[in-house]
């Protein structure tokens, strides 16, 4: 396999074209398709092995304080054994303290291998992110779902709205006039990233500089084009980023928690050990005796079974010296911290790391997108009433996709005047953007903007009477876009139905506006025009914060 994919984004079209024997409008063979495939081999990421079972059992045992327990578990079973004999007690009670300490050790084992094994399964996740298919030109004919695995270097991929990038490729032309791409999940940026088809000359450059290149794992907010697939499978951003964190779990490195319990642990077993030792020691006339003869010790008497017996009472008292308590506080501890986390979904393969960080006192990031989940949401709109020198301010709560999550506070204008009507109809209909239910979660395809004006429609609810009843009572609004394209009886779909969309001029940086034709049901044409100025934005964002 070619480990060294060519400089794409510093290239021409046309020489990208030549690398790989292509046609833009023809697209690779058959018989080239096999030859590439052979030479790069599949578009997937590589599976890496995880650790077997028995393994990460033996993990959770390697830590000093664990150790000690389980050599004080030994020692008990010992003694219990051997007191058992000389005593009337039963068999079971003799063994209760190590049967004890066993059964915490063992429980702190379960706990650490479960824990470890969901965050391995949850790193899986990163491989969701590829998509599933792509519309791709082959032989000169359309395959409208190729699945993505099957792509090489030299296809050529159609992308539209909402397409998930399959892998890493050369713009080579645009179908729209622009085309804008979220791909905060590489670089974390907040906000899509506008594309073009011209090179960029250098060929060493940062990943946010390769605007004409898409990256697989990315998506389509805006606009459609052509591309050439340069880089397939590991060769990806996102391959090298799956490399990066397997290279990541090889490296074993203590936290700050296990170097404390280790210190702990050598602490503990020194002073342990002497005080062990200097009982012992005290108590050492009861079973050693001489006589002293012209000053020198003579007649030495020496007595095992008392000797036993003092070493018995020492050991004893060194197990009763170790916290056998605090592997079961500690492991409960952390995994407490571990579900908190979980519920803010973030991964944490190794109990320990919880109280890493804990111990972080500064975190440094370059980018909003790195900390945020990279949705939008309307707190509130502002409209003229039912006369024009009266406005109105209205507040929405909510901060998901999904149009259940709170609603419009203080909400009375189910019969919408003229100026709320207008307000819904473009956010509706001069929206590219869409919703869709994956599982629990509500997603959004699209600029995040124009998806946070659409929940908003949702929230507004339509003025038709009769329609409006029929959402509400089929429970149907919170539950529009589940197929990602069509709306099921929501009031964006009412929207565009009641005005159809003829012809679309794309959002770009030079209008800052977009603009859609539309039908009436009249048969009149109207012009809807969603203009964004972002000062307008920054400016309500500095008066908030004063």
């Amino acid at each position: 396999m070619d480990k060294r994919p060519f400089p794409a984004w510093s290239w021409s079209v046309e020489q990208c074209l030549k690398e790989y024997n292509a046609k833009l409008d023809k697209g690779l063979s058959s018989y080239q398709v096999e030859k590439q495939r052979e030479k790069y081999g599949w578009n997937e990421l590589a599976k890496e092995k995880g650790k077997p079972l028995l393994r990460l059992v033996l993990e959770q045992f390697d830590d000093m304080l664990v150790k000690i327990l389980l050599v004080a578990a030994f020692i008990s079973f010992i003694l219990a054994y051997m007191h058992g004999s000389d005593s009337e007690e039963s068999g079971f009670e003799a063994y209760v303290e190590p049967f004890v300490i066993v059964l915490i050790l063992v429980l702190n084992a379960i706990v650490g291998v479960w824990q470890e094994t969901n965050a391995e399964k949850a790193l899986e996740a990163l491989k969701e992110m590829q998509c599933e298919s792509g519309k791709v030109l082959r032989d000169g004919y359309i395959v409208p779902d190729l699945p993505a695995r099957e792509l090489v270097p030299g296809d050529i991929v159609e992308l539209q709205v909402g397409d998930k990038v399959p892998a890493d490729m050369r713009i080579a032309a645009l179908k729209t006039s622009t085309l804008r791409l979220e791909q905060s999940a590489l670089t974390g940026e907040a906000m899509p990233v506008l594309k073009g088809t011209s090179p960029i000359f250098p060929e060493e450059c940062e990943l946010q500089a390769k605007e004409n290149m898409v990256f697989a794992g990315t998506t389509v907010v805006n606009g459609s084009c052509v591309c050439i697939v340069v880089c397939t499978g590991m060769n990806t951003e996102i391959g090298k980023i799956q490399k990066q964190i397997h290279e990541a779990s090889l490296e074993e490195s203590d936290t700050p928690l296990k170097k404390k319990l280790d210190e702990f642990g050598s602490r503990l077993t020194t002073a342990i050990g002497l005080v062990c030792l200097i009982v012992w020691l005290i108590n050492y006339k009861n079973f050693l005796s001489w006589d002293m003869v012209d000053g020198w010790p003579a007649n030495l008497r020496f007595s095992f079974e008392r000797c036993t017996y003092y070493f018995k009472i020492a050991v004893a008292l060194a197990v009763a010296a170790i916290p056998e308590g605090l592997p079961a506080v500690i492991t409960t501890s952390l995994a407490l911290g571990t579900r908190k986390m979980a519920q803010k979904n973030a991964i944490v393969r190794k109990l320990p790391s919880v109280e890493t960080l804990g111990c972080t006192t500064v975190i440094c990031s370059d980018k909003t997108g790195t900390l945020t989940t990279n949705q939008m949401s309307v707190a509130e709109f502002f409209t003229l009433g039912g006369k024009t020198t009266t406005s109105r301010i209205f507040h929405v709560e909510g901060t998901t996709y999904d149009p259940k999550d709170g609603g419009i506070v203080d909400w009375t204008c189910y019969n919408m005047d003229a100026n709320l009507q207008v307000m819904a109809e473009i956010c509706a209909v001069c929206n590219d953007a869409g919703i869709f239910c994956d599982g629990r979660l509500f997603r959004a395809t699209g600029l995040p903007t124009e998806a946070a004006l659409k929940v908003l429609v949702e929230k507004m609810g339509v003025p038709d009477a009769k329609m409006r009843n029929k959402i509400h009572d089929s429970q149907l609004a919170a539950n529009y876009l589940i197929d990602r394209s069509t709306i099921k009886l929501g009031c964006c779909e009412w929207w565009t139905k009641r005005s159809k969309r003829l012809a679309t001029l794309e959002l770009d940086t030079v209008r800052k506006s977009m603009s859609v034709i539309v039908r009436e049901p009249t048969g009149h044409n109207r012009l809807l025009v969603k203009v964004t100025v972002i000062p307008f934005f920054y400016l309500v964002v500095n008066s908030k914060k004063a």
